[in-house]
């Protein structure tokens, strides 16, 4: 099982606290006339950390500047990749532009328009802040047009979300706090919200959320869903059932491995292995059969059970969440390492 080191993690910076950093210095160099060898910018709680510039060059009437984005001890796909902000006169206001390797949104749903370069709300608002800063240090006016770009930033996006959210050709420029935190289990449901944001933008009537890539391909063949109707689900049932109940959809899947359903049956709404077990003794009651006791994982319970096990499981993690998430109509499909349906329950 992989594990967290047990030594104090490191944090790291966002993409979009490096497109600020890299915004600033570009300023510097275009109203200043010499580049800085680092440079210091203020997230939105206070923090000030400090940028080495990874690429400084310039033109007529243009500066470009790139930050190494450094996820600390994240696994995070974007750790290394260069951020790059050129910035040159505007018509008016700080224009946002989609370099090579940005994304582009193109479906309904997410805090930026339809047809606008992905950069979220906070990293656009911290670069915007910038610009003020710089043109008021320099008696410039504020009239700039921010070009962002990700070398290698469109085969990496095919690592994240994005295609499913309906940002085509790259990353999206992120964070809220500008600060990664390593392993962050709200990253991962904040993704989930968005993906259930963009279906119920789409009109989607049914969506699914699955605890992996097998139960996925499986649910979505199933039920002919479209990339987007697919939620990453992973180990938060709860972080996901919760929005829903909030944002409802009127038709919500659940599909997973036989170990992950049993404990959702239990009533564990995080399905991961650190955070909640297979009750075996229950299974044992459940099923009256006190072999079920002494397995040492779901799938050995269903090897000794059978089909009955898994039905009665989907039954249950059926039960489970219609009676805590009302208003929605749910069904559950359980499968197995190979992607055979062992069993389902609901519509």
């Amino acid at each position: 099982m992989t594990r967290k080191p047990q030594t104090e993690l490191r944090r790291g910076w966002t993409t979009g606290a490096c497109a600020t950093a890299a915004t600033k210095a570009a300023l510097v160099r275009l109203w200043g006339g010499t580049f800085p060898r680092d440079v210091t910018i203020t997230l939105p709680k206070g923090e000030m950390p400090c940028f080495p510039l990874a690429l400084a060059e310039a033109g007529d009437g243009w500066a470009e500047v790139g930050i190494t984005k450094d996820a600390g001890d994240d696994p995070d796909v974007t750790h290394g990749a260069l951020i790059v902000v050129r910035v040159s006169a505007s018509a008016g206001g700080v224009v946002f532009r989609a370099g090579e390797g940005v994304g582009m949104v193109t479906k309904p749903g997410l805090p930026i328009a339809v047809g606008e370069p992905a950069i979220n709300p906070v990293p656009r608002q911290m670069m915007a802040d910038v610009v003020a800063e710089m043109g008021a240090a320099y008696r410039q006016a504020a009239d700039i047009t921010i070009e962002i770009s990700v070398p290698g930033g469109a085969e990496i996006a095919l690592k994240t979300w994005n295609p499913r959210l309906g940002i085509e050709g790259g990353l999206s420029i992120l964070g809220t706090t500008g600060i990664v935190r390593p392993f962050s289990c709200a990253a991962w449901i904040a993704s989930i919200h968005r993906g259930i944001d963009v279906a119920r933008a789409s009109d989607l009537t049914h969506v699914a959320g699955c605890t992996g890539a097998t139960s996925e391909r499986v649910v979505q063949a199933l039920y002919g869903l479209p990339d987007h109707a697919v939620l990453d689900m992973g180990d938060f049932a709860g972080g996901m059932l919760k929005y829903l109940a909030k944002h409802p959809v009127p038709r919500v899947t659940i599909g997973g491995g036989i170990g992950k359903i049993t404990k959702l049956a239990q009533g564990a709404m995080d399905l991961h292995s650190g955070r909640s077990q297979v009750d075996f003794a229950g299974l044992a009651q459940m099923m009256d059969d006190p072999r079920l006791a002494g397995a040492n994982t779901a799938l050995e319970a269903y090897q000794i059970a059978g089909a009955p096990l898994a039905q009665a499981v989907a039954d249950r993690a059926l039960a489970q969440v219609q009676g805590r998430f009302a208003g929605m109509q749910f069904d559950i499909v359980v499968i197995d390492r190979a992607g055979v349906i062992l069993a389902r329950a609901g519509a």
